[in-house]
């Protein structure tokens, strides 16, 4: 009996047949009129979210994110792609047809919508990233193609510049704006939250997008991982060290037991044997007094 997946895993698009389809291979990855690199920020965070994006509900085999990375979204206008900074996509294998990195992320070929994606706001990208399209047969927003076409369950935005953070949630066809406790936000779906974290990642210390547990812990990025392995094993060395210490005292303190003790069996055997020497010196004065007592004529056993 087959199981019905989540509707989060699922896409359902109106398309053409699929072998009429572009595949990755035949779509671009990136822009080429796209002018520079994202700066630093637009790097860092994502890598943040994807260092510390670990579902304990999903196999990591089972778990693709990405982040600036191509995402085609419609099979009637093949061409149109939106290029999300962060996204993450559970119960797809995280290669491509099981054995390849992904150039793009093309939704009529993966058939398995994002579950979530966060937008990095900025004052050139803010219209694209929270409104709607007020023209006709242009390419929709990101806001549109997430709500709308991909009905991505959940929509996140972070402000960097004012550290406000928003979160969308997909009801009724629509995003509604969720309330935020502390600066924290619970997806049951995923058994993670999504919260800011004031700390120092890359060497730069401020607010920053990070996912944490259900016990409230913020989930360790590689490096803390790494520091934490790292501390581990200096404390299994220290206390193996400290073992191999206190045996080492041990046997030092059982030998000098053993040698208190030999000193002890020693002494007592000097002891006995001074007392076996006083008695046999004590009966040699006895018999040499009893000897002279009978040569003066006088019998010993009746004094």
């Amino acid at each position: 009996m087959s199981v019905a997946k989540p509707l989060f895993e699922q896409v359902i698009l109106p398309h053409p047949a699929k072998e009429t389809l572009p595949t990755m291979y035949d779509l671009p990855s990136e822009d080429p009129e796209e002018p520079g690199l994202p700066d630093e920020f637009h790097l860092w965070q994502p890598q943040l979210c994807t260092e510390t994006f670990r579902p304990p509900n999903y196999e990591s085999e089972r778990v693709f994110v990405a982040s600036d990375l191509n995402l085609y979204y419609d099979p009637n206008h093949t061409p149109w792609y939106k290029r999300p900074d962060w996204f993450a996509v559970v119960g797809i294998s995280r290669f491509y047809q099981g054995r390849e990195l992904r150039m793009s992320y093309v939704i009529w070929q993966e058939e398995v919508r994002p579950i979530v994606a966060i937008e990095l706001l900025s004052a050139s990208t803010r219209d694209q990233d929270l409104g709607y399209s007020e023209r006709t047969g242009e390419p929709p927003t990101k806001w549109e193609v997430y709500e709308q076409i991909l009905a991505i369950p959940y929509y996140v935005t972070f402000d960097r510049v004012s550290n406000e953070l928003q979160l969308f949630k997909l009801d009724g066809g629509s995003y509604q704006p969720q309330t935020i406790d502390n600066s924290q936000f619970w997806i049951p779906e995923l058994q993670l939250g999504l919260g800011l974290w004031l700390g120092e990642y890359r060497g730069l210390n401020r607010l920053w997008l990070r996912w944490y547990d259900q016990q409230g812990n913020w989930i360790p990025t590689d490096a803390e991982l790494e520091r934490l392995r790292a501390e581990q094993e200096r404390q299994q060395k220290e206390l193996a060290q400290q073992r191999t210490e206190q045996e080492r005292q041990q046997k030092e303190l059982a030998q000098q037991r053993a040698e208190q003790e030999h000193q002890q069996k020693e002494l007592a055997q000097q002891r006995a044997e001074l007392e076996h020497q006083r008695a046999e010196l004590a009966q040699q004065r006895a018999e040499q007094l009893a000897e002279r007592l009978r040569q003066m004529g006088i019998n010993p056993d009746e004094i």
